[in-house]
């Protein structure tokens, strides 16, 4: 999703955080990563599909802004959060649910805001979302249905839709100072499609006729968006006294370098900038053009504040443009009280329980769950603790059904997935040692010869285990 300012958000889908995108877009280099700070400070869900901007005069006025942002998995609905300036970047504040759903089976996949201010949400309705708990041939997979959904705000009315389709250029241009985000995407999609001829000229005009400087960043989106930046525009903008105009038109620059002859000097201007985020947008714009007109702006930026946005970007684009291998961060070790080959399990267990699709993805590094999602915590529960027999078998064979664990109640609707055919004997040992035995748990080392057995006792175990069902055989002490 985008701001008002051409500034890009995105979701991590299967883990809880959502990111601010600039950061990352330093240059890649192959075999090394680097992601930038979760903006999202309470509240976080997962697995989230669908994010959106409010940008609706329908909508009120106070919540203008704010991140919506959908989950399908335990909290079925839509979180929205208030979305803060930061410094270099951003962060939010969470506000309220947007909608819920009691429906087990809501699956809200995307959502949208309308011509009329109205958001539209996309339903999947599916009972069976999980691709490594049921087969991809289930049965009761749904083909069938989904459902869209349209929320208003009774109090307020309706925005009259902007006339896109058979409008004229200048109709058009006019649109592009209207509050809806949706409305001037939309625009500009149409102006590209339309031929250059008629659009830039009259862009171009109508442009210079504007005071304020927003509408001018739509002007030279326009011009962008057919392949011929107003380069006149482009440095007008530039020297803008709003930090987030001045960020929107070094984003232009950097992707229009073969166009601007002097790229690399106003990339040098941006670099000595006061704000941090024009400073960014200069490092991740010359991480890309070379060393010889590239580092010297990176350089350049890093004798201004570095602050935690800034910090990493910034260490990539030296050690890209260097041609050197990235400062790693030192690796954390994990800290126990068990000793000898008891330890080496342990420390095998940290390993496998952080990969993903393990683990960490839903019971979180912490072990501490993501219980507005409906993941339950391990950290210091008689699930944990307790039973080795019963802690083997579920891992094995996975869980599914309602569970209660530090007395709150988890519905279960997704099945825990079963590792009996990921993991061998070794590594389930060694992970379940590690659960037992971290988050403030100490319980029993549990043996690779102690999994096998269980293994073989249970061979003929079909499909997955509910707490019921364990409980009555192995129950809490």
């Amino acid at each position: 999703a985008f701001d008002d300012y051409g500034q890009d958000f995105f979701l991590h889908t299967s883990g809880p955080s959502a990111t601010w995108m600039m950061p990352g877009s330093v240059k890649p280099r192959y075999g090394v990563s680097m992601r930038a700070p979760n903006i999202l400070t309470s509240n976080n869900v997962r697995p989230t599909s669908g994010l959106e901007i409010v940008s609706s005069r329908h909508f009120p006025d106070d919540v203008q802004g704010d991140l919506l942002i959908n989950n399908n998995i335990g909290f079925l609905g839509a979180k929205q959060h208030q979305l803060l300036e930061d410094g270099t970047g951003f962060t939010t504040k969470f506000r309220h649910d947007l909608f819920k759903s009691e429906d087990k089976n809501f699956r809200p996949v995307d959502l949208e805001f309308a011509p009329d201010g109205s958001l539209y949400v996309a339903d999947w309705h599916n009972v069976l979302i999980g691709h490594m708990q049921h087969n991809a041939r289930d049965p009761y997979r749904d083909h069938v249905h989904g459902r869209i959904y349209r929320i208003t705000y009774p109090a307020r009315p309706l925005v009259k839709p902007a006339k896109i389709h058979g409008a004229s250029v200048a109709e058009l241009l006019e649109n592009l100072k209207l509050p809806e985000y949706r409305t001037r995407y939309r625009t500009r999609r149409e102006l590209r499609g339309r031929p250059a001829s008629d659009v830039l000229p009259a862009t171009k005009a109508w442009a210079a006729k504007q005071s304020d400087e927003h509408h001018k960043l739509e002007a030279l989106w326009v011009s962008w968006g057919h392949d011929q930046v107003d380069e006149g525009l482009l440095k007008e903008l530039l020297k803008s006294a709003d930090h987030r105009i001045r960020s929107a038109a070094v984003r232009v620059l950097r992707f229009n370098g073969h166009r601007i002859a002097d790229q690399a000097s106003h990339l040098m201007a941006a670099a000595n900038d006061d704000h941090g985020r024009v400073r960014l947008e200069a490092i991740t714009a010359a991480s890309w053009i070379g060393k010889e007109k590239g580092l010297p702006i990176v350089e350049a930026a890093g004798k201004k504040p570095v602050d935690k946005f800034i910090k990493q970007a910034h260490q990539f684009a030296l050690a890209h443009l260097k041609g050197e291998a990235t400062k790693s961060e030192p690796k954390h070790t994990v800290k126990t009280h068990l000793k000898g080959s008891a330890k080496k399990l342990f420390v095998q267990g940290a390993e496998i329980y952080a990969r993903d699709g393990h683990c960490a993805t839903c019971h979180q590094p912490n072990g501490k769950g993501l219980p507005a999602s409906g993941f339950p915590p391990l950290a210091q529960t008689k699930w944990a603790t307790q039973s080795e027999d019963r802690l083997i078998k579920l891992t094995l064979n996975g869980l599914h059904g309602p569970i209660t664990v530090l007395g709150k109640k988890f519905p279960g609707q997704v099945p825990m997935t079963p590792f009996g055919g990921m993991l061998n004997d070794n590594e389930i040992a060694a992970v379940l040692t590690y659960v037992r035995n971290s988050f403030g748990n100490k319980a029993s080392v549990i043996t690779p010869d102690k999994v096998k057995a269980v293994r073989a006792a249970t061979k003929d175990k079909q499909g997955f285990y509910s707490p019921e069902e364990l409980l009555k055989a192995h129950p809490h002490q």
